[in-house]
């Protein structure tokens, strides 16, 4: 549903497949009528993923990073300059691998359907990936990176930032 919505566009200004909403009730109400609960879960292949490797790399590369930057004594251990040092090496982190599912996933959500429900444009997540990367190649997979560090990145410090210091209390 919100693909859907952030999708819409004046006609004039339209690029790809849109999709006619007026609320978000009417968009659950239409997508429901036309293709079923299945229709309100396209593109999960692609967002589960996309969650469980953000979550490893962001928990895995923090830790990581915080110790490093200790060991090597740039910060003193417990100092919430440590701590943001290792927010800021995880934000980048999560941006560079998550990206790929960020843009298979919105590929997936927001291509047009058949009758039945079934992509168009893509068979699924493996497909999605291969044509990608076979027309666009594999920095198609990075389209946006820019924008999702501006986004995950000060969420990841301060969202890292936070459960350090709570965690420690």
């Amino acid at each position: 549903v919100k693909t859907h919505l952030q999708a819409q566009t004046l006609s004039a200004m339209a690029v790809g497949h849109q999709h006619n909403h007026e609320s978000i009730s009417g968009a659950f109400k239409s997508i429901y009528q036309q293709h079923g609960v299945v229709g309100l879960w396209r593109g999960v292949t692609g967002a589960v993923p996309r969650v469980a490797v953000g979550s490893a790399v962001q928990l895995a590369t923090f830790a990581s990073a915080k110790d490093w930057v200790c060991e090597r004594q740039w910060f003193r251990k417990g100092s919430w300059a440590a701590v943001l040092a290792g927010g800021m090496v995880s934000g980048v982190a999560v941006a560079v691998t998550m990206t790929p599912f960020d843009v298979i996933s919105t590929r997936l959500y927001n291509q047009p359907v058949d009758a039945d429900g079934t992509g168009k444009l893509y068979r699924g997540f493996l497909d999605c990936i291969l044509q990608i990367s076979s027309k666009e190649g594999l920095l198609g997979l990075y389209k946006g990176i820019g924008a999702v560090y501006l986004r995950l990145g000060p969420h990841t410090v301060l969202s890292l930032f936070f459960w350090d210091k709570l965690r420690n209390m």
